[in-house]
């Protein structure tokens, strides 16, 4: 009976998000679901690919600090767990059939901290360039990345901190987040990796 009620919920909450809000985004593919309650901030620079799934508690920001528009991309196919924040003042791209667990933080900016005598809050947006999370990757729970790039079919172990670029079918675990398995073509295996 839980789950009937529960489908019957967000069937109704999909047609409410579809009539009400899916046209406040500068794209939002078929088939896409995006559960409440969620927090958008800048709709029309973010863009869900077809056959996304954006899970209830999800925040994401595209906050415009300079000429050029913040982009969010979340490609078709992927799924974003529960309570995941997205803030973007330049571009995140999630790639293709990305697998974002649970409270990811995904960032392309931070807060400026270099006056000491000046509030932290208050002072200036530092823009890192464009994130991107690569197609097939897994984020496990509790995963931030900060300014940094993830390449494709990697896994990025849980409660890691990505600060620096992972490269493609890479296996990356801490903080801050170091490679610790790659992908071998010639032996098809997994190979640890020498610190």
């Amino acid at each position: 009976m839980i789950d009937f009620i529960q489908n019957i919920t967000q069937k109704i909450q999909k047609v409410i998000f579809i009539l009400f809000y899916s046209s406040s985004f500068k794209k939002f593919g078929k088939k896409s679901t995006l559960v409440f309650p969620f927090r958008i901030n800048g709709a029309k620079f973010i863009s869900i690919e077809k056959k996304a799934h954006v899970n209830e508690g999800a925040w994401m920001l595209a906050h415009k600090i300079s000429e050029k528009d913040p982009v969010i991309k979340i490609g078709s196919g992927s799924y974003i767990g529960r309570f995941v924040h997205i803030v973007s003042v330049n571009e995140i791209d999630i790639k293709d059939n990305a697998l974002i667990a649970d409270k990811v933080y995904i960032s392309d900016n931070a807060h400026d901290y270099k006056d000491v005598n000046a509030i932290i809050k208050d002072q200036d947006i530092l823009d890192n360039g464009p994130v991107v999370i690569g197609e097939n990757t897994w984020l496990g729970e509790n995963v931030c990345v900060m300014g940094a790039s993830v390449g494709k079919h990697c896994v990025i172990g849980a409660n890691a901190v990505v600060i620096n670029d992972i490269p493609d079918y890479s296996i990356a675990v801490g903080s801050p987040a170091k490679v610790i398995r790659q992908y071998d073509a010639s032996s098809q295996k997994w190979e640890k990796v020498s610190p």
